[in-house]
């Protein structure tokens, strides 16, 4: 199951933390979030031990997605060590994400 970042554990889980976290900005009433959704559920599946794959609900962690400056929404963030790396706004295939992420991973 993908992991929950909030406004509470995004900064120890995503920003503090060494390694790869792919983060996932999205809301229940967004119809390419939900397309998304199970792409990610499996990459956080696939990735387990290698890359922390998560979601922020932005109507539930406003602090979090005003500090990122989402403003559209599937937003996906890649960060390594902290840092941004990769940006992505909008609906995204499952095989490109991956390269994306192993692109950061290797």
């Amino acid at each position: 199951m993908a992991f929950e970042f909030t406004d509470s554990n995004f900064k120890t889980e995503a920003i503090e933390k060494q390694g790869v976290a792919v983060v996932d900005f999205w809301a229940e009433w967004c119809g390419p979030c939900r397309m998304i959704t199970p792409i990610i559920e499996e990459l956080s599946t696939e990735y387990e031990g290698k890359a922390t794959i998560g979601k922020v609900n932005v109507d539930h962690n406003p602090e979090t997605s005003q500090q990122f400056g989402i403003r559209s929404i599937p937003t996906i963030l890649i960060l390594k060590d902290g840092e941004i790396v990769d940006k992505h706004v909008g609906v995204i295939s499952k095989p490109a994400l991956k390269e994306k992420i192993d692109s950061q991973l290797s």
